[in-house]
């Protein structure tokens, strides 16, 4: 699929209204948006459950409280998402290159477009190979019988060894399971005789936290597999600083390869989820920042991460130790237990932290699946501006509770870490109109018509123009001398049917109006047109997102196209 134009690029524009001699009232350029927006505000997503875990969408601003370092903080911006999407597609026939209403009965319905988006990341880093292979076999009967028409599926491993982009195809989603493997570079470091002795989690009690009992029980660990004379000074010590090593490389590359999904996800025009399918791993605090940044990226670009347990229900040499182990023994089952779980803490915060699920000690790994999938049918989004905020790297708890929250549970993000320096206003802007392109979500505060018209050029090409009515009743105008001053970017995007991303154009209109041509425009409207070269025929849904200069208006439109 290709478009003959570039992104952001200038293309014709008609605009309903006069110039003058001296100086243009109306012009339009290419420029970076400049919105205004709230600097260092923090999103919290919230999932609200009845007693039969059924989400509950009732519930308004009034009703939450939300604390920051137990603090009280003023709660800036509340929206509530409902998930789903385009669904079916209204009726319509293409008929001389315009789209018009299908009227005729014995015409056949149109296929629905695609509404929902679920990438499945497979943690080959940290999976073995049998946990491996029972997770394969249930995510085989979860395509096969869960995956909806208007479901679009992507497969991510953590290792990059295997990538399926969003398809309806099963027979692609089951090639692409049977390569998956565990990864090479999950292998212990070189050079340890002792593989897996030492966990992170004990090496990261060893030398961060100066636990003795950790050091005693590691020694005599080591003692199982060297000999006691091989066992010098410092052998813990270098032994503790591999794993440790190894453990970051590794996590960072499960954040990394989540932190794209959710960048490739995120321009999918439905709702999205990531399905994390994983042991967990030990998150340190040296990468804490990396996962703040995940979940705002994901929270941004509303996308749900939700975690699966792959490991089902706990080995039994993670139980309680038994009568006749001694104190050493029960000092490593103890480790133990507590690195599962501590493994575990990252799946539950980014669960937590984006409105998603975690789905733990539980071998219905196929039932599991199907769960996570689907997202919360209601999702708040509380975001507040911490107050005096210092830009030192700090962990912020965060608590959310209801009022009248009897047989309410309530499933909110923990916490946030501060940033090390102050946001970029404009970077913040521009993510601000990208996630509203890549979305479903109909805006209204500037009332906009969109159509779209098409003329075939070949058998497979064809130029599609679309064409936003824009009423300006809404703005506010800034008033300057004898002039109405307001800057309107606009943003026009197009996907195929199955929800990838085509190509976009925006604008930059500046418009400096005197008296009568203001009234002429308000009378009016304006009309912004621009135009695709499409290289090949099928549905085309395209998206126009308009934004006024001061972030106080918006409107986004969806329109669909069938091209013959």
């Amino acid at each position: 699929m290709k478009a003959s134009h570039h992104l952001f690029l200038l293309c014709p524009l008609t605009i309903c209204a006069a110039q003058t001699q001296d100086a243009p009232e109306i012009t339009s350029h290419q420029a970076p948006a400049t919105f205004t927006s709230r600097s260092n505000l923090v999103s919290v997503p919230v999932v609200v459950r009845d007693s039969k875990g059924h989400a509950v969408g009732n519930l308004r601003l009034e009703d939450f409280r939300l604390f920051d370092q137990g603090k009280p903080q003023v709660i800036t911006k509340f929206s509530v998402n409902r998930s789903g999407g385009f669904g079916a597609a209204p009726p319509g026939l293409a008929v001389g290159g315009k789209q018009v209403e299908n009227t005729d009965p014995a015409l056949p319905p149109k296929a629905a477009l695609p509404d929902r988006y679920v990438a499945y990341v497979f943690d080959d880093i940290h999976l073995k190979f049998e946990d491996l292979a029972r997770v394969r076999t249930a995510a085989e009967k979860h395509f096969a019988e869960s995956l909806a028409p208007t479901s679009r599926a992507a497969i991510y491993t953590t290792s990059g060894r295997v990538t399926l982009d969003f398809t309806a195809d099963r027979e692609k989603l089951h090639e692409a399971l049977l390569r998956i493997g565990p990864a090479p570079n999950a292998m212990p470091p070189p050079g340890l005789s002792c593989p897996d002795v030492i966990s992170p989690y004990e090496a990261d009690l060893i030398l961060n936290k100066q636990d003795p009992q950790a050091e005693q029980a590691a020694f005599q660990e080591l003692l199982q597999c060297l000999p006691p004379a091989a066992i010098r000074r410092g052998t813990i010590e270098i032994i503790s600083l591999r794993a440790l090593s190894a453990n970051n490389i590794n996590t960072q590359s499960v954040m990394g390869v989540l932190a794209g999904v959710v960048q490739r996800i995120s321009v999918m025009p439905g709702s999205r989820s990531i399905v994390l399918a994983s042991p967990g791993f030990l998150l340190l605090s040296e990468l804490r920042a990396k996962e703040t940044d995940l979940m705002d990226r994901a929270i941004r670009s509303n996308v749900t991460i939700s975690s699966l347990d792959a490991r089902g229900l706990l080995d039994p040499w993670l139980g309680e130790a038994g009568s006749t182990k001694d104190r050493l023994d029960s000092l490593e089952m103890r480790y133990r237990r507590e690195a599962a779980d501590a493994n575990k803490d990252v799946m539950a915060e980014l669960a937590d932290g984006t409105g998603g699920k975690f789905f733990k000690n539980d071998n219905g790994l196929k039932e599991g699946l199907d769960q996570l999938a689907a997202p919360p049918e209601y999702t708040y989004v509380l975001g507040f501006a911490p107050q005096n905020l210092k830009y030192d790297g700090s962990y912020h708890g965060l608590k959310v509770t209801i009022a009248n929250s009897k047989g309410l549970e309530l499933q909110a993000r923990r916490g946030y870490w501060a940033p090390n320096h102050a946001e970029d206003a404009a970077e913040q802007a521009r993510n601000e109109i990208r996630d509203a392109v890549f979305s479903l979500e109909e805006l209204r505060d500037i009332p906009a018509d969109v159509t779209t018209e098409f003329l075939k050029l070949s058998d497979t090409a064809a130029e599609l123009t679309v064409e936003a009515h824009l009423d300006l009743n809404g703005l506010k105008f800034r008033t300057a001398a004898d002039r109405s001053e307001d800057t309107l970017t606009v943003v026009t995007g197009v996907f195929d049917q199955d929800g990838h991303y085509v190509g976009g154009i925006q604008r930059v209109i500046d418009m400096r109006l005197r008296e009568r041509t203001l009234s002429k425009l308000l009378a009016s409207g304006m009309a912004v047109k621009e135009t695709f070269q499409i290289a090949a025929p099928g549905r085309y849904v395209v998206r126009v997102v308009v934004r006024d200069s001061d972030g106080q208006a918006m409107a986004a439109r969806n329109g669909t196209v069938d091209i013959p």
